[in-house]
This record gives C-alpha cells, structure tokens and sequence, in this order.
C-alpha cells in the first residue's frame, strides 16, 4: 500500500495548550497571613475569675483598694544629720531627722532638727507633727503644727508646705508659719545628692528663713533672718549607714543680726561637721 499524502491537510494540535490556562491559583496561608484583615477585634475581658467564688462587690471594692494605693502601708525613721560640730573654742552638736507611718498617698509625720553648743542650753529645737498628702508623684502638701522649744519664749505654729523632688533631683521644701502670738515666718530649703562613685556622694545644702515683722522677744527682724549653707561628703556603707564628713556655715541676717550681737551672739559661725546619716 502506498503512503498517504497530508500535505494538503492542516495539521491539528500541533502545540499543546495549557490545561490550566485561564485557571487562577488558590492563594496560600502566607498571603492570608500577610493580607489585613477588617474583623472586629476580641471583647475586651470584663470578667474577673475571683468573682466565681467571692462576692464580685467584695472584689470590686477590693480592686480600687488596689489600685489606689497597692494596699502599701509602712514606717520608717529617718536620721538625716546626726553629728558632732567642731567650732574654735565652742564645739557643738546639730541633728534633723524625721519619723512617719503611713500609705503612698497619706503619711503622718513626726519631725525634729536642732543644735546647739556643749555645755550649754541649746540653742534651737524645733518639733513638728505634719499630715503629708501626695498631690503628684514627686511631691507632697504638708500641713500640721510646729513646736519650738529654743529659743526662748516658746511658740507654737501653724504651718503650710509643699516638699518633693524638683527636676534634676533636687530635695526641696517651702514651709509658711503662722505663729499662736500672729506673727508669721517661711522657710526654704534645698539639696542634692551628687553621687562621686556608687557609695562616695556629695551633698550640698542650703536653707533660708524670714520674718514678716519684728519679732524683739526672739531677737528677729522683719525680713530675711538667718542662712544655713553646708557641704557634707558620706559614704555610703549599706543604704541604712552612712557616715560623712563636712562644713557647716550658719549667718544671722540683717536685724536678727544686730539683735543677736547685742546679746552677745556671733553674727557668723563655721564649723567642721562629722557625724552619720542613717535610716530604719
């Protein structure tokens, strides 16, 4: 038999078609895991489990206890100065600390500084009981009264003030007396701790008192009355002891001054500060 001839006929199929043309491919797990989505977020939880087994006001009074102040309730006494003043024919003694009891934001307070020479009446002691509330997180409103036992006549206060720590860690405080006999007075003092090394810190200190009148019975003037400036050097043994080394400079100022030399009194007093700064 002879071959047959096709030339003549077109030929059929002669390239194959994609069986999948026109087909789109699935999309994977990754490209929904990649694709945002607009579902609603979860319910945020408003259960509480507690609540199964007590009663839930219980716990709900017990949450804002929480909250408000982690139920924190403690005490402390703190001994900030406790030292010897050594002075050319005079030696003396200085102390100022303080002991409270109570929450973050609500503490009483029990408060004392003094000093005075050896051998002889002190020259100043003043005692304080003080409602600390906080008002920010770095600061506090204080109100009670003080009592100054020296110098004498003996006087009661009013007072009024705000302490904490202002920016760049500076300790302050600013209190307003107002005396049982009417006359009023204010006080400002600050600090700072300059940490040399992890336990050698500097800490320079200054405080300001004024009168607003004449006081002739506490040998006062109207006006500013007397500066204290010191620098005192402590190192720290544990957090709870750290004995220090420093100078003290007292100054009475304009009137109180003149009234002070006319009973005797130094106008200006350096000393040579030794003493430990400690807290339980």
């Amino acid at each position: 038999m002879g071959a047959m001839d096709h030339s003549g006929h077109p030929m059929q199929g002669m390239e194959q078609s994609d069986p999948h043309a026109g087909h789109a491919m699935p999309a994977s797990d990754e490209d929904d895991a990649d694709t945002p989505g607009d579902a609603p977020p979860p319910p945020v939880p408003t259960d509480h489990p507690a609540d199964r087994f007590f009663d839930p006001a219980r716990m709900a009074a017990a949450r804002a206890d929480l909250a408000r102040e982690g139920r924190f309730f403690g005490n402390a006494l703190i001994v900030d100065r406790l030292e010897y003043r050594a002075v050319r024919g005079r030696d003396g003694y200085g102390w100022q600390g303080e002991a409270w009891i109570g929450a973050d934001l609500d503490k009483l307070v029990i408060a004392s500084e003094g000093e005075g020479a050896f051998g002889e009446t002190a020259e100043r002691i003043e005692l304080r009981a003080l409602w600390r509330h906080a008002i920010a997180p770095y600061f506090n409103l204080e109100a009670g009264v003080r009592h100054d036992f020296q110098p004498g006549p003996q006087r009661t206060y009013a007072t009024f003030g705000i302490d904490g720590l202002a920016p760049y860690w500076f300790d302050v405080e600013a209190q307003l007396l107002v005396s049982d006999k009417g006359d009023v007075h204010a006080r400002v003092e600050g600090s700072y701790d300059l940490r040399l090394t992890n336990r050698l810190i500097l800490q320079p200190a200054l405080e300001l008192d004024a009168a607003f009148r004449d006081v002739p019975e506490l040998r006062t003037g109207a006006g500013f009355d007397r500066l204290e400036a010191g620098a005192r050097l402590r190192y720290q043994i544990t957090r709870q002891l750290a004995p220090y080394i420093g100078v003290h400079w007292e100054r009475r100022l304009g009137e109180t001054a003149r009234l002070g030399a006319l009973a005797g009194e130094r106008a200006s007093t350096v000393s040579l500060a030794i003493g430990v700064r400690s807290w339980f």
